[in-house]
């Protein structure tokens, strides 16, 4: 069996940090990067930061909308990424949000899970919300392969409260960390398993019994939708070593030539505090 993601996001937790680098490249960016918003430009982005991430953090994110924005060229050059980076040691987790049923929601498994993937992860973002059972291809094949599927939880937009809040007792969001902690002590007991859960540090709620999950734990929106390193090390208090927190555009913000250095100082702050 391979090392589980758990060991490994531990091992590069202890090297470099626990930031997560979001390699997101939204028009503004390769506009005010100097590159040109098409497959070209993508491709060039793409040499940026994996020659900033490199030897810099540990884990990188690619946001899978701002590939497939530019047709086939830019999937390209998300798979092209998604290997390089983990040729180079780095862990990928693949911002696709999938989520749907049946032999749909296995192929969408297999494009991205295990070694036969078509661009290879070593963790996916899913949705819930056509059921947590639903997921059992995700879970399998993350767990076969050494990887994590990472559930939306609470997202860091205000705009989700509405649903990850609801319910008569116990909300949406707690039923889901109750399920993922389930999957986990039935996958691996005694230890952190392949589902996680994407924890927004942003907005307002009750708090969630987060170590309940048994299972990592992704937390977006660092940077420009508000979160900070000590909201992070508040929200995450009771399981400190199990967050992975991402930030993208204000990493990015600092530039082609100084992305590695801007990331290398964030992950410095968080290894502090978390």
């Amino acid at each position: 069996m391979p090392a589980s993601f758990a060991d490994r996001f531990a091992a590069a937790r202890a090297k470099y940090g626990p930031l997560v680098l979001g390699a997101d490249p939204h028009a503004a960016v390769l506009a005010a990067w100097g590159l040109t918003d098409d497959a070209g430009g993508l491709e060039r982005f793409t040499d940026i930061v994996l020659a900033a991430a490199a030897g810099t953090v540990g884990l990188i994110k690619p946001q899978s909308a701002f590939y497939e924005r530019h047709g086939w060229r830019g999937i390209r050059a998300l798979t092209r990424l998604a290997a390089e980076a983990r040729s180079a040691g780095l862990l990928v987790i693949l911002d696709v949000k999938r989520g749907d049923v049946g032999s749909t929601n296995d192929a969408y498994a297999a494009a991205y899970l295990g070694e036969d993937a078509a661009i290879r992860a070593d963790a996916v973002t899913v949705h819930p919300y056509l059921g947590l059972d639903a997921m059992g291809e995700f879970t399998r094949r993350a767990d076969e392969a050494g990887g994590c599927v990472l559930v939306v939880v609470r997202s860091s937009n205000p705009e989700g409260r509405a649903v990850q809040a609801a319910g008569d007792g116990v909300t949406v969001e707690q039923r889901l960390l109750a399920g993922i902690g389930a999957v986990n002590a039935r996958l691996a007991p005694g230890r952190l398993g392949p589902a996680g859960a994407v924890i927004g540090p942003t907005p307002t709620g009750p708090p969630l019994d987060l170590a309940a999950a048994g299972g990592l734990l992704l937390a977006p929106g660092v940077g420009a939708q508000g979160a900070t390193p000590a909201g992070v090390a508040a929200t995450f208090a009771a399981c400190p070593d199990r967050v992975m927190p991402s930030a993208s555009r204000s990493l990015l913000a600092a530039g082609p030539g100084a992305l590695g250095d801007a990331a290398a100082r964030l992950n410095a702050e968080f290894l502090a505090l978390l």
